[in-house]
């Protein structure tokens, strides 16, 4: 019988999914699971797409019920916020001064989203939490455009589900290609016109100087001159970790909680990093990677849960990064890092309706390191597959080459 007492701080992702890793890992100690949203904990991809749409309701998107909890024996403390970590009495100090003692703790607070820094009295959106959508979902129910400063994914995201509700929607970025950060600029190009094609207006390569107004009637100034109308706008212009909690604590804070190649916090074996919050010494790339993607929270999770029910067996934590963006008629998958490789091929047309096309980057030795699908999964799972294999351009490309395609795509590779 485990007598410890498992502490995790945060209920999203990587909170839930470690709580429930620890138990089908077989961990008989006490879990508690404290978040300081009053809400049932819930995914966050659907806030920007199906949940803004109202396809889902909150029912969808709940990963713990209570009852579930209940059976799992996960203890949850929800509306209370982590105010403070006590190191040395292990105690998580809650707003109101809740005191929670732990045995090991789980640092699984997440990020924020960037807050915007332009000042409007009303108006202005971003998109992290069910109440932010909630809140953006009434707006996009008025009428009127819909500026987005950010193409990134969330950004690109929220404009197609306002352009598919029928809105005025324009896309605001300083890059040319926004999505150029994860995948480089030729492909990046590529994929921001998606954008254009269902009739998303995009001003790529230009700021944002101003906001003024208030909602219903702001003017948002570009840094060209440019003013663009809009009744609604949305910022995402990225995230930070919600590390802030932990400052007087003693550990090693750098954009995230500093850790091992187990996650396990600098000098505190007892204590544990996961999700968006945690920077990690990735063993196979020998550098600290803090990574803000669900595939990341989740596969972390296990891991932490792993080490935790068997701190004498301790496992490296070495995934193939995987993120992936619904946009329009596309689903976007990036495995490995393509934006730190050499584009090598696209099989596929991007072009074509429906498209269907994995582009592949390798090195200059040519191993594959990266990979993007727009609507393959299944040439997605070979990709990740391989680049974890350390596998070699030439071979993933023979792979894909023998897999079936859309009748209708032009199989011609570029």
């Amino acid at each position: 019988m485990d007598t410890r007492t498992v502490v995790i701080v945060g209920s999203s992702v990587g909170g839930v999914r470690t709580a429930k890793a620890l138990r089908s890992q077989g961990f008989t100690g006490r879990v508690i699971l404290i978040g300081d949203e009053a809400h049932l904990p819930y995914d966050k991809p659907p806030l920007s797409k199906q949940l803004l749409a109202g396809t889902w309701d909150q029912s969808r998107v709940t990963m713990l019920t209570a009852e579930d909890a209940k059976e799992a024996d996960i203890e949850l403390q929800l509306g209370s916020a982590a105010e403070r970590l006590d190191l040395a009495e292990r105690v998580v100090i809650l707003s109101g001064g809740t005191r929670v003692a732990y045995d090991v703790l789980v640092i699984a607070t997440g990020a924020a989203a960037r807050p915007s820094p332009w000042s409007v009295n009303s108006g202005i959106h971003v998109v992290r939490t069910l109440d932010d959508t909630r809140d953006l979902a009434r707006a996009l129910a008025a009428v009127g455009p819909v500026v987005v400063v950010g193409g990134g994914f969330i950004g690109a995201e929220v404009a197609a589900t306002a352009r598919a509700a029928g809105r005025d929607v324009t896309i605001v970025d300083p890059l040319a290609a926004p999505i150029g950060r994860l995948v480089g600029h030729e492909l990046g190009t590529i994929l921001a016109s998606v954008h254009a094609r269902h009739g998303v207006r995009t001003r790529f390569g230009v700021g944002v100087e101003s906001i003024e107004g208030c909602e219903g009637e702001l003017t948002v100034t570009l840094t060209n001159g440019e003013t663009l109308p809009a009744a609604t706008v949305v910022v995402g212009i990225g995230a930070i970790p919600n590390d802030g909690w932990l400052a007087s604590s003693g550990l090693l804070i750098d954009d995230g909680v500093v850790c091992d190649e187990f996650c396990r916090t600098v000098e505190h074996p007892n204590v544990y990093a996961v999700g968006d919050v945690a920077r990690w010494r990735h063993p196979v790339h020998q550098e600290d990677v803090r990574a803000e993607h669900w595939t990341n929270a989740a596969e972390q999770s296990a891991c932490v849960a792993h080490n935790i029910c068997h701190p004498g067996e301790l496992r490296a934590y070495a995934p193939t990064e995987y993120v992936w963006s619904d946009q329009y008629d596309w689903k976007i998958q990036i495995a490995g890092r393509p934006n730190r490789a050499v584009l090598q091929r696209i099989i596929g047309d991007v072009d074509h309706d429906p498209a269907q096309a994995a582009a592949v980057y390798g090195d200059r030795d040519g191993v594959l390191r990266g990979a993007v699908t727009v609507n393959w999964p299944k040439a997605l799972m070979i990709c990740r597959r391989m680049i974890g294999a350390g596998a070699t351009v030439t071979d993933c490309l023979a792979e894909l080459e023998g897999l079936p395609r859309l009748a209708a795509v032009n199989t011609a590779g570029r």
